[in-house]
């Protein structure tokens, strides 16, 4: 179904927008271009939709469960053992909660770490989203449970149509050894798969790894052929100058979890490094039980300042004196979008001719985008997630006030 966009602010100038057959099929178009669905955007701005490159959605289950912990005690004693009691129907429950909030808050696309999958799946089916669907692989997985998942994966029919795709998710180098990280990479590889784990979250995981295997997560992981274009590593925070050169020339997606990352107190994520390294950097909450929320336009805020404020040398010592400079709106911004869609084969994350229609409307009369000198330092920095009045994916309405 066609919708025309009437009089909506993209950039810096007013303009209308055609959006045909799943794509933004031309821009500029006359008032009276006729269209199926026609919406009518003075006093909105236009901007991509997100894309959450690392979600754990049933998670909502846990928000405020077991706060102000440190990640390995908060997992061991609090998360697992309360996940270990969850049936699919609550699974099912925490993937909706988790999903309307994304969609409300602009995302089209989350990048999904979890199990009770095909609860999820139908959801992300009935509510129009795009998501990466992940089978976790862990060693404590009965073969039972991995026959299962093999079984899953070679008979998984998109129910969508194209909006939904799967990824072999290894947990991390701590909860999956080295047979079954390279078994999982060679599965996934052999089915065309995406890769998603957690790489160097905490300073203990790099501990650990060095006592285990001699050497660094990203390091490790390299000597076993385990990193390629098909990855997509969740926190990189402990990851040193040769390793992000490791990670840039392999072609690995890094996701930033800013929020999770300090509310668990993980440590900085060493931008100055990561953006000079020319990795391709994405935006995630992570889970709704270490963030609280699942609001990408909170992650694009956070990840600013936090570039901003304080700054690190080539050992990764912080040093406090910041660069306001560093990490621009438009830059986060372009974290936060089309980095995400590119990473998972999406032609988004820009509003242009013949790109993919996921996109957003987002109010321009709230006190928080006003004055608006400039659109997306306004949506960056001051807006919140809250003026956020219509969502677009894959051409369709798939919400509006």
């Amino acid at each position: 179904m066609s919708i025309l966009i009437r009089n909506v602010l993209l950039g810096s100038g007013r303009t209308n927008i055609f959006i045909d057959r799943g794509l933004i099929g031309k821009i500029g178009v006359p008032d009276d271009y006729p269209a199926a669905q026609i919406i009518e955007a003075e006093g909105f701005a236009i901007f991509p939709a997100f894309y959450n490159t690392h979600c754990h959605a049933a998670m909502t289950l846990l928000r405020g469960y077991a706060d102000d912990l440190p990640l390995q005690q908060w997992l061991q004693d609090y998360i697992w053992p309360y996940e270990d009691s969850l049936t699919d129907e609550d699974i099912e429950r925490g993937s909706e909660t988790a999903i309307r909030e994304m969609i409300r808050g602009g995302s089209v696309f989350f990048n999904d770490m979890y199990f009770g999958i095909d609860r999820t799946i139908r959801l992300v089916d009935s509510l129009g989203v795009r998501a990466c669907i992940g089978i976790t692989v862990m060693d404590n997985h009965s073969q039972a449970v991995e026959d299962g998942k093999i079984d899953f994966v070679n008979h998984f029919v998109d129910p969508t149509g194209g909006r939904i795709t799967l990824a072999i998710a290894p947990h991390s180098v701590y909860t999956v050894g080295t047979a079954k990280l390279v078994r999982s990479a060679e599965w996934a590889r052999n089915k065309g798969l995406k890769i998603h784990i957690h790489i160097s979250e905490t300073r203990k995981e790099v501990e650990d790894c060095l006592k285990e295997h001699g050497t660094t997560p990203v390091r490790y992981l390299d000597s076993i052929g385990f990193l390629g274009p098909d990855v997509v590593a969740a926190h990189c925070v402990h990851v040193d100058e040769e390793e992000w050169d490791i990670l840039a020339a392999r072609g690995v997606t890094v996701s930033h979890c800013p929020c999770s990352n300090m509310k668990l107190g993980s440590g900085r994520f060493p931008y100055e490094l990561a953006i000079r390294s020319g990795a391709r950097i994405t935006l995630g909450t992570d889970g709704a039980s270490s963030n609280n929320s699942l609001d990408m336009r909170e992650e694009m805020k956070f990840a600013s300042l936090l570039a901003k404020c304080v700054s690190s040398r080539d050992d990764m010592t912080l040093v406090n004196q910041g660069d306001p400079a560093l990490l621009p709106a438009s830059d986060v911004l372009r974290w936060a979008t089309a980095n995400g869609a590119q990473a998972f084969g999406i032609d988004a994350g820009e509003i242009a001719e013949g790109k993919v229609a996921d996109c957003i409307l987002v109010d321009l009369k709230t006190e928080r985008m006003t004055p608006c000198h400039n659109p997306v330092s306004n949506w960056v920095y001051s807006s919140t997630s809250d003026n956020v009045r219509a969502v677009i994916c894959d051409g369709k309405i798939i919400w509006k006030i």
